[in-house]
């Protein structure tokens, strides 16, 4: 793979790879979106860039907001949707940095303050 990356289009993460064949002029790209990147192209995002943390900027952020744009956003269940707005108070969200800011735009939309910031590797 010669090129990864991942953006944002109407509030939905897409992803996409361009290749090209070592051994003769052949070249493709993939591109999707609707559910997870490919694990091998989220590892070497990470690889390169590093990967990234959203903090709420006041942990006493309102939990229904917070439920709310979870679930909204990755079709949790109520228990799952919990359990990743513990991890967000507790530790931070950690993913490349566009799925990262992907969650920072729901959560902002419902009004809750976040931070994104590089995280240590």
């Amino acid at each position: 793979m010669h090129d990864t990356g991942q953006f944002i289009l109407d509030g939905r993460l897409w992803w996409g790879g361009e290749s090209a064949c070592r051994s003769c002029s052949a070249c493709w790209c993939d591109e999707d979106t609707g559910g997870p990147t490919p694990e091998h192209l989220r590892q070497a995002l990470l690889a390169a860039h590093g990967p990234a943390r959203l903090r709420l900027t006041e942990p006493g952020a309102g939990a229904v907001a917070v439920l709310r744009a979870l679930r909204e956003l990755h079709g949790l269940s109520l228990a799952e949707a919990r359990a990743a707005a513990d991890e967000l108070r507790d530790v931070g969200l950690v993913g490349t940095f566009v799925e990262v800011e992907l969650v920072a735009a729901r959560l902002r939309h419902h009004g809750v303050g976040v931070t994104v910031e590089p995280a240590s590797r």
